[in-house]
């Protein structure tokens, strides 16, 4: 499509990253089809008033991508295999909230330099070789930075790298639980705690909760009655969106220091808003376990979380865990994310993130008006409510070939039987604004008349 032209109105950062971005989703829109031929460089930079490098490092990066190829003087053509998969062929399927990714070329860029400059060592790269279960100390130490400025009082003695919050949430629970212990939490979570939970023959307790979180009278009740820990993800829940305030974050910590409990801050999202709150474990760092990963606020292909540990914790039970279950985090990752920390890169890639995620949330407050929903501006998932005769499985159905993530609730109800009336959408991985604009607006429609 020789005639084809991006529209680059409202973009942000380097024109070839836009124009890339715009050559991937007019592929994935089916505007270019596989074999068609791209026009001109010469040409399109002509159209687009811009230099004609600034085409030529666009179509470099689809190429990279596997988007394109070049056939030498006869120009540049859609590749054969192009065709991204759909969300709802991966992803969702797995019920998954994966962030959305900013910028063409930003985190594949990070990468790609961030890995260089890691590898200048060559062979004899101490990132090439085997680690320490718990993480080196370098990457430790780097943690331990960036928690003390988030007002979590750390060491490197006091944090692992693990791989990816899943495994240290693992750790932790098979650490410093033992069967039959009951941990409280809401009455809906995080479906991968669920799971730990089960094998490990941990019991969840359900207590209440508002638009704000778990009520911390609520939570001092379970106590009273045995549990030893409260599980929670004080800021953006997955799935409800709920954000505890200040004063919520102090009233739990003040009924767990009461009843001599722990807390368990599974920090998955804390870092996405503009203005982050202090965490938990900030207020209560000898009693709370603090897990702040990289996979919900940059991207999953990475696999690093930090787990910073209360006073007591063993850390060679904690290391012992995590050699049998995973060995260590993947070395050259966890020393990609230091260098990130170290540089500011980190804190970039998060912007990025940020800023998509609010793009989305705007097309999600138009597309889904006058429907019930929970949803954080700055998050990238939201907590639809489904009208009286709503049918949560036939959403899901409905919408998931159209790329959107979608699970049902009962997916993360610790009492069976009571998220039949929601649905969590992730507004995340690969879709693009114009399909996503379509998914939700299919999915107002299916929530307002399931019939169809």
């Amino acid at each position: 499509m020789q005639n084809w032209m991006p529209s680059l109105t409202g973009e942000t950062g380097p024109k070839y990253a836009a124009i890339a971005d715009a050559i991937g989703a007019a592929i994935r829109t089916g505007e270019l089809r596989p074999g068609e031929r791209l026009p001109p460089q010469r040409a399109l930079a002509e159209r687009l008033g811009v230099d004609l490098t600034t085409v030529t490092r666009a179509y470099g990066l689809a190429r990279q991508a596997g988007l394109i190829e070049g056939a030498g003087k006869l120009g540049s053509f859609v590749r054969n295999d192009a065709l991204p998969p759909v969300v709802g062929e991966t992803t969702s399927e797995a019920g998954m909230n994966v962030p959305p990714q900013p910028a063409f070329a930003l985190l594949p860029d990070a990468i790609r330099s961030g890995t260089a400059e890691l590898l200048r060592a060559g062979r004899h790269s101490p990132i090439l070789q085997y680690q320490p279960s718990a993480g080196n100390m370098l990457d430790r130490a780097a943690a331990a930075v960036a928690l003390t400025a988030r007002g979590v009082p750390s060491t490197a003695d006091e944090v692992a790298i693990t791989a990816g919050a899943q495994h240290a949430l693992h750790a932790l629970l098979a650490t410093a639980f033992t069967a039959g212990d009951t941990i409280c939490c809401g009455m809906f979570i995080y479906a991968g705690m669920k799971a730990l939970a089960q094998r490990l023959r941990l019991r969840l307790e359900p207590v209440a909760s508002d638009a704000e979180g778990l009520l911390p009278d609520a939570i001092a009740d379970a106590f009273a009655k045995g549990a030893r820990a409260v599980y929670l993800t004080a800021t953006n829940d997955n799935p409800t969106t709920a954000t505890m305030g200040n004063e919520r974050r102090a009233a739990i910590v003040a009924a767990a220091r009461a009843f001599g409990a722990t807390i368990i801050e599974d920090d998955a999202y804390g870092l996405l808003p503009s203005q982050p709150l202090r965490p938990i474990a900030a207020l209560a760092p000898e009693r709370a376990w603090h897990i702040s990963g990289t996979s919900k606020i940059i991207s999953p292909v990475l696999r690093v979380a930090h787990l910073r540990v209360p006073e007591g914790a063993r850390m060679a039970d904690l290391a012992r865990d995590m050699h049998e279950t995973s060995v260590m985090a993947p070395p050259l990752n966890a020393a990609l994310v230091t260098l990130w920390l170290r540089t500011g890169a980190f804190g970039r890639l998060v912007a990025g993130v940020r800023t998509e995620a609010v793009a989305r949330q705007r097309i999600a407050a138009r597309a889904l008006a006058g429907l019930r929903f929970a949803a954080e501006p700055e998050g990238y998932h939201l907590w639809l409510e489904l009208p009286a005769g709503g049918d949560a499985e036939r959403l899901v159905a409905g919408v998931r070939p159209l790329g959107l993530s979608a699970v049902v609730g009962e997916a993360f109800a610790v009492t069976p039987g009571s998220g039949s009336g929601y649905v969590r959408l992730s507004m995340g991985g690969p879709i693009d604004h114009v399909r996503l604009e379509r998914a939700l607006a299919h999915t107002a429609s299916l929530a307002r008349d399931p019939i169809q």
